[in-house]
């Protein structure tokens, strides 16, 4: 079954419209990447208009950024420890934008979006 972002078939009361309309190519959407920690893993595809997006699909490195001292450094992710956008990402060690993980150097708020990107950064947070 492919993924279509278009109209829905039922009205805001329950109806159904009778659909004068059918699946075009420009609605199609993906399932989300749902990227984990592991080996890296990513593939690229093309988007509308020509354009290239990279999912990654698992990853076990992530840039960190240290704010007191404005360094980056490549460091080791251990596991997700809070996830804002669905509370069994966490159990599952699902990377989101704005998911808190464990590194090496202690916790970090992702500030990428990892699906989309293709990349992992990250902000050290005050402990």
């Amino acid at each position: 079954m492919v993924v279509i972002q278009g109209k829905s078939k039922r009205k805001p009361t329950g109806g159904r419209y009778k659909a004068a309309w059918t699946k075009r190519l420009h609605q199609k959407g993906n399932l989300p990447a749902h990227t984990r920690i592991g080996e890296r893993d990513a593939r690229s595809f093309r988007t509308k208009g020509g354009g290239v997006k990279t999912r990654l699909f698992s990853v076990d490195k992530v840039n960190l950024l240290d704010p007191k001292t404005r360094k980056c450094s490549v460091v080791d992710i251990i596991g997700v420890v809070e996830s804002p956008a669905n509370r069994h990402f966490v159990r599952r060690n699902i990377l989101t934008k704005g998911c808190v993980v464990e590194t090496s150097k202690g916790r970090a708020r992702i500030t990428s979006r990892p699906g989309q990107e293709g990349v992992v950064n990250a902000v050290l947070i005050k402990q």
